[in-house]
C-alpha cells in the first residue's frame, strides 16, 4: 500500500509541474519548472567541485573508507538539471557509502546527442585512468539519466571498455519514439507528464537522429553482456513502459535484471526522500543491490576530493 505522502506529492507534483508544462511557452521555461526544488544537504555530507574527463561536476561523499564509486548521471529530458539540483540523490547514496560524481554533461538542444554519450563516456574512462576499477564502479541514473546510463553501457561495450559492476536505474528514458502503450494508457494518471509530451521533447535532444538508434533509445540495443540491472518505476508512469519492455529484452538477452514498479508514486519520486517514505525505500534498496555487487578485495582510489 502506498504511503499517504506518495498520494500528496502526486497531486503537488499534478499541480506545481505538470499543470505548469502545458503552457509553458518556451523551452527555458519548460527548464525552471523541471527543475527541482533546492535541496538542504545534510550534515556530514562533503560536496566538491571537480572536473572529470573535461567534463565539470561535483563528488559528493561522506565515509573515508567508500564501499565504492558511484557515477550518477542526473535526469531532466537530457535539456535541464545539474549535478547540484540532484543532491537529493547523491546525497542519499553518499550516506550508504559510496563516494559518488555526478557530471554536468552538455545539455541539448544546444548540445544534441551523443553529445551527453560523449560525456559520460569522457568521465567513466577517466574514473578508469585514475585507478577506479571497473569492478568497484556502480553507475545509476533516473529519466534521462537511466537511459543515458545505459547509452553509456552500450558505448563502452562496443569500444572494449571494462564495464561497472551493476547499475541501477529509476524510471529511465529509453524510447525517445515513445512507442509503449503507457504513453497513451497512463497520460492522465502520471503526475509529471502528458504522454504526447514524450516525443516531441526527445527531438530536442535527438536533433537529426533516428530515434530508433539503439544509442539514443537503448530499449532498441542488443543488451548482451550488461551487468545486473535493477529498474524501479511508478505503475502510473507515461514511461512504465519503457522500463518493463527493457527489464523483458533484458531478461532475454541473458542480463540479471530486478524490475520493481512501485504503486502510486510520481515520476522521479527518488528526488523527495525527505518526504516520501518510498523515496528513502528506494534508494536504500538499490544502494543495497549496487553494493552487493560490488568486488569485495579491490584497493579504491583516493576519498574526499583528493583526487579524482
Amino acid at each position: 500500500m502506498a504511503s499517504w505522502q506518495a498520494h500528496i506529492a502526486v497531486w503537488v507534483v499534478k499541480w506545481r509541474v505538470k499543470r505548469k508544462l502545458r503552457t509553458a511557452r518556451d523551452l527555458q521555461e519548460s527548464r525552471k519548472i523541471l527543475r527541482p526544488e533546492p535541496y538542504r544537504t545534510l550534515d556530514g555530507v562533503h560536496i566538491s567541485e571537480a572536473q572529470i574527463g573535461g567534463v565539470p561536476g561535483e563528488w559528493v561523499e561522506v565515509s573515508e573508507n567508500p564501499s565504492g564509486t558511484l557515477l550518477y548521471l542526473h535526469g531532466g529530458g537530457y535539456f535541464t538539471c545539474s549535478a547540484k539540483t540532484h543532491r537529493a540523490i547523491t546525497a542519499s547514496f553518499a550516506r550508504q557509502g559510496f563516494r559518488v560524481y555526478a557530471p554536468n554533461y552538455r545539455l541539448a538542444p544546444e548540445n544534441p546527442f551523443p553529445a551527453a554519450v560523449d560525456d559520460a563516456v569522457a568521465v567513466y574512462r577517466e574514473l578508469l585512468d585514475a585507478g577506479h576499477a571497473p569492478q568497484q564502479i556502480v553507475v545509476s541514473g533516473e529519466s534521462a539519466g537511466g537511459g543515458l546510463t545505459l547509452s553509456l553501457l552500450l558505448t563502452l561495450r562496443a569500444k572494449g571498455i571494462p564495464l561497472p559492476a551493476a547499475i541501477a536505474l529509476f524510471s529511465p528514458l529509453t524510447d525517445l519514439a515513445a512507442t509503449g502503450e503507457s504513453i497513451v494508457k497512463n497520460s492522465d494518471r502520471c503526475a509529471m507528464f502528458d504522454g504526447a509530451m514524450i516525443a516531441p521533447t526527445g527531438k530536442l535532444y535527438l536533433g537529426n537522429a533516428d530515434p530508433h538508434d539503439p544509442i539514443a533509445s537503448p530499449l532498441y540495443a542488443d543488451l548482451r553482456g550488461l551487468p545486473p540491472l535493477l529498474i524501479h518505476v511508478g505503475a502510473d508512469e507515461v514511461l512504465l513502459d519503457d522500463s518493463t519492455r527493457l527489464a523483458e529484452r533484458a531478461k532475454a538477452a541473458g542480463v540479471p535484471v530486478e524490475l520493481k514498479i512501485w504503486p502510486v508514486v510520481p515520476h522521479a519520486w527518488q528526488l523527495a526522500p525527505d518526504k516520501i517514505p518510498e523515496a528513502r525505500a528506494s534508494l536504500r534498496e538499490s544502494a543495497d543491490f549496487l553494493r552487493s555487487h560490488l568486488a569485495k578485495d579491490v584497493v579504491t582510489a583516493p576519498t574526499l576530493a583528493s583526487g579524482a
